[in-house]
């Protein structure tokens, strides 16, 4: 009887193995669940958008601060390439192809050298690209005719309140201490 009891001791969990490994075979592919149920991704934008209109705006000769102005804070700034500032773009969008930017401004002391940049979008080509909200259809015409409107009780009108009725406090506390 106790070789039995061991028996089945040692059975329970092969058993409980195989039948958690069928049990995973029947489940349907993890292929179709990502088809069916995805995590929600939110859009990622890191970094400075620049524009084409941006960077014609820059001029060799402008000053550090005019051109901060115009791009913006850069996004790299090195301690050892203290003539050189970095601005760089990334947008991930769930579904869509992510986008990427580099732009790279030379200074010979003070002053805007060059600058050397990807191929970068206008203002309305980048804003273009954004997600809208969807767009609804025309909107039904609000009216009523004359005899709908007559099922409905006429609007009660707001008695006024006279002035004199609304009594004001006739003294404050004082804004100072009171002098001794």
């Amino acid at each position: 009887m106790l070789d039995s009891f061991r028996l089945r001791l040692t059975l329970l969990p092969l058993a409980l193995l195989f039948g958690s490994l069928t049990a995973c075979s029947s489940a349907p592919s993890s292929k179709s669940w990502l088809d069916v149920v995805s995590p929600y991704r939110f859009d990622r934008v890191q970094g400075n958008v620049i524009t084409r209109e941006q960077v014609v705006a820059l001029k060799a000769g402008m000053p550090r601060n005019m051109v901060k102005d115009i791009l913006g804070t850069p996004l790299l700034a090195s301690v050892f390439h203290a003539d050189r500032w970095d601005y760089v773009f990334a947008f991930k969008r769930q579904g869509a192809e992510p986008q990427s930017r580099h732009v790279t401004v030379f200074f010979k002391g003070d002053i805007l050298d060059r600058y050397e940049s990807d191929d970068l979008p206008t203002e309305a080509e980048f804003v273009a690209t954004l997600k809208s909200m969807p767009t609804i259809e025309k909107l039904p015409a609000m009216s009523a005719s004359e005899e709908s409107l007559q099922k409905f009780p006429p609007a009660v009108k707001p008695t006024p309140v006279a002035p004199a009725a609304i009594k004001a406090p006739s003294d404050y506390p004082p804004l100072e201490p009171v002098a001794k």
